[in-house]
């Protein structure tokens, strides 16, 4: 049974893309879900592919449901559609496009098939992450839940006891306040 591999990569930037490997036999569905799960997306929206060409222009929809929009031609339904059935070519590509308010659109390229597969594996499976995700929502930062992870181990929150402030005491009792660090010298001589 063949597997084909598919690099999925995030359209605004092509540094961050994530592979997967799925059975020929499997679903448009089943990839659907991959891709989601493999970005950190929920499945609460609409979503659809495309066959695209090598210049990525836009073919034959596969899509999730039959949405209240004009079509030139019926989409096939990604439940009941094989990928083996659409793949046409040996560097096959897909746009896949996902909640249509945010129109989170990303590149699928067929990297390799192998006609064996792995008993190691459960199809279909992220094989491969590279770069961060972006953030569905946009509560992500630049390290997503990793910052937070480090902000409560290094106790780094603005406001911490002795967090910025070491040593502000011991220059007043001195006597040395702000003209002592601004390089300010001191009446008494």
């Amino acid at each position: 049974m063949a597997v084909l591999k598919f690099r999925i990569y995030f359209e605004e930037d092509d540094s961050i893309y994530r592979d997967v490997a799925i059975k020929h036999t499997q679903t448009f569905l089943q990839l659907h879900q991959v891709i989601l799960k493999s970005y950190e997306f929920d499945s609460k929206h609409q979503a659809t592919f495309y066959r695209s060409n090598d210049n990525w222009q836009r073919g034959r929809e596969i899509s999730l449901a039959n949405y209240d929009k004009p079509y030139k031609v019926a989409p096939l339904l990604m439940e009941s559609t094989p990928i083996g059935t659409e793949i046409k070519d040996p560097n096959q590509k897909f746009i896949y496009v996902y909640d249509f308010v945010k129109n989170w659109s990303f590149l699928v390229e067929l990297i390799s098939v192998s006609k064996e597969e792995s008993s190691k594996i459960d199809y279909p499976a992220v094989i491969k992450s590279e770069g961060i995700a972006p953030s569905q929502y946009g509560t992500k930062g630049i390290a997503g839940d990793k910052l937070t992870e480090m902000e409560e181990k290094y106790d780094l929150k603005a406001g911490t006891e002795g967090f910025g402030t070491e040593g502000d005491e011991e220059d007043e009792e001195l006597g040395l306040g702000e003209e002592a660090e601004e390089g300010g010298q001191d009446d008494e001589v």
